[in-house]
């Protein structure tokens, strides 16, 4: 197991630095000038003279690869740089957003579990009556609606109609996030309901699960003990990719609700071409999809023994 993860560690440093590069690459090649665009941000009309000295100062007047090799220099000893627009220390920045998503990445998932795995299960288990078709038909419904229409009709169902939750966000609070985490929580539970029904069904139809209810095994030990066992890795697999994408930050749940977070962080980045809270914002989402499909694989081996095996005799 040690080597296998060493092996694994080795293998994301080419994969982090191509990110790193290309990421830096397509933003200096976008064709907009950081300097100018402050300007526009500003409202303040700058000389050429100014420009071009401004220019001097953030080092935009260097070479592309000079360019890049300073910003991976101070990447490497924990300076991501200082913003463009504000000023401020892009890691302290970056840093002080990370608790509201994480706050509504943990929330999101939790509710996606809590609302996916039993419905899921129960669809799977009366499969072909009234209960599988309503679920599946909930479930085709939550898959077609953006996040975006989910956001404003909890919004005006949950806010405005029945005053429960804030309108946007009041703070770092589980009354602000309440509305966020469920919009996240709806799309991702209508997909996982999906995903779960059709690997639940698949492990039932084995020979294993026929011979167990021969042999008189009672139904709920079956599906608690064997069959969601199974089914593990498909459920493990959509939280991964769910994850990463929570911890990467929502950017249209987070501009719609005004949540503080790191999606919003990169909206607002993007639109002012603050280069190095992009680049931060890169290698974070780089970082994570990494590490999570790291543990994801570690877990299938923990998990799985065909996995641990099949890696073994590789």
């Amino acid at each position: 197991m040690k080597k296998y993860v060493i092996r694994r560690l080795l293998l994301l440093i080419p994969i982090l630095l191509g990110i790193t590069f290309l990421s830096f690459a397509l933003m200096r090649i976008a064709g907009s000038d950081a300097v100018l665009q402050q300007s526009e941000v500003s409202g303040v009309a700058l000389s050429p003279e100014v420009i071009a000295a401004r220019r001097a100062e953030l080092g935009l007047d260097q070479p592309f690869l000079a360019q890049y090799f300073r910003w991976l220099g101070g990447f490497l000893t924990g300076d991501l740089g200082t913003s463009y627009i504000s000023g401020s220390d892009v890691f302290s920045v970056f840093v002080s957003k990370l608790p509201a998503t994480l706050l509504l990445t943990v929330l999101s998932m939790g509710l996606t579990v809590v609302i996916s795995l039993p419905l899921g299960i129960l669809a799977a288990v009366r499969q072909n009556r009234f209960t599988d078709y309503l679920i599946r038909v909930c479930s085709f419904i939550g898959s077609s609606l953006p996040n975006f229409f989910v956001a404003l009709v909890l919004m005006y169902l949950l806010a405005i109609y029945i005053p429960v939750f804030p309108v946007i966000s009041e703070g770092l609070s589980l009354r602000s996030a309440a509305l966020p985490a469920l919009t996240l929580a709806i799309a991702m539970s209508a997909k996982y309901m999906r995903q779960i029904r059709a690997a639940v069904l698949e492990e039932l139809g084995k020979d294993y699960v026929t011979g167990a209810r021969a042999r008189g095994v009672p139904f709920s030990v079956i599906l608690r003990k064997y069959v969601l066992r199974s089914c593990l890795s498909a459920i493990l697999t959509l939280m991964a990719l769910s994850l990463g994408s929570l911890l990467g930050g929502t950017a249209i749940v987070e501009s719609i609700f005004m949540w503080d977070g790191v999606g919003k962080l990169a909206v607002d980045a993007i639109n002012m071409r603050d280069y190095p809270v992009i680049q931060a914002y890169v290698v974070w989402m780089a970082v994570i999809y990494v590490a999570v499909n790291l543990i994801t694989d570690l877990c299938y081996r923990a998990l799985d023994p065909r996995v641990r095996l099949g890696g073994e005799k590789a």
